[in-house]
């Protein structure tokens, strides 16, 4: 029996490479990564081209979205705001939002998935980071997958998947471990591109979760603080 066809967005990070496993178990894959203008750009497309090669993935595209980069109010894009070093248990909308970029990304994946014949499009969305990123949110990915429904061909069937949606980041992390996932090829950090900061949100959120997970993260980093 031929398995599925599906894209799967592959930022390079944690949750996308983990989702990406679980992926390419279950369907024949295609992977999909987006330049945005975002500080850490080449270290997390190195990141996505050696995740690709890893699981063998030929099929696989880069598409360019500098106007999410243009349009600004982010400090992973606009360099004149500063990157805020970690509050886990802050409220609100941090500075790194990048305003609806997960639907402009879903956007492509849904493009290039009719165009494939794909049936499913992966995203590997994490609603613990969704009190401050609102397209992490399954209420989010709900809205997205009716207008799927609705803006492409009957035919085409497209579910969109976040399997990754309600897991911690120590149940991530122990999911890629199980799955053999290539967790050291990964790049989580938001402000570099040799090594992690270890300060930044995304850096304590993926610490956080390698420390409670009991496994060691094999990034290297400049600080590495306990978050546990």
């Amino acid at each position: 029996m031929a398995l599925d066809r599906a894209v799967v967005l592959v930022s390079g990070g944690l949750d996308s490479c983990v989702t990406a496993a679980l992926a390419v178990r279950d369907c024949e894959c295609a992977f999909l990564h987006v330049n945005y203008g975002q500080r850490t750009e080449q270290r997390e497309l190195r990141a996505f081209r050696e995740i690709a090669d890893f699981f063998s993935v030929q099929s696989r595209l880069v598409v360019a979205m500098e106007y999410l980069s243009a349009i600004g109010g982010s400090s992973l894009t606009d360099f004149s705001i500063p990157v805020s070093h970690a509050e886990l248990h802050r409220r609100g909308v941090p500075t790194s939002y990048v305003p609806f970029r997960n639907t402009n990304m879903l956007c492509a994946a849904v493009s290039w998935a009719e165009v494939l014949g794909a049936r499913r499009v992966y995203i590997g969305a994490v609603e613990e980071d969704s009190s401050g990123y609102p397209d992490c949110r399954r209420e989010f990915l709900d809205a997205f997958s009716g207008a799927v429904r609705a803006g492409t061909r009957p035919e085409s069937g497209i579910a969109v998947l976040a399997p990754v949606l309600s897991l911690s980041k120590k149940e991530i992390v122990r999911t890629g471990v199980a799955l053999g996932a290539p967790l050291h090829l990964t790049w989580s950090c938001y402000t570099r591109e040799d090594v992690a900061c270890g300060v930044c949100d995304s850096c304590a959120l993926r610490l956080r979760g390698f420390q409670l997970a009991g496994v060691e993260d094999p990034l290297p980093y400049q600080q590495k603080p306990l978050y546990a």
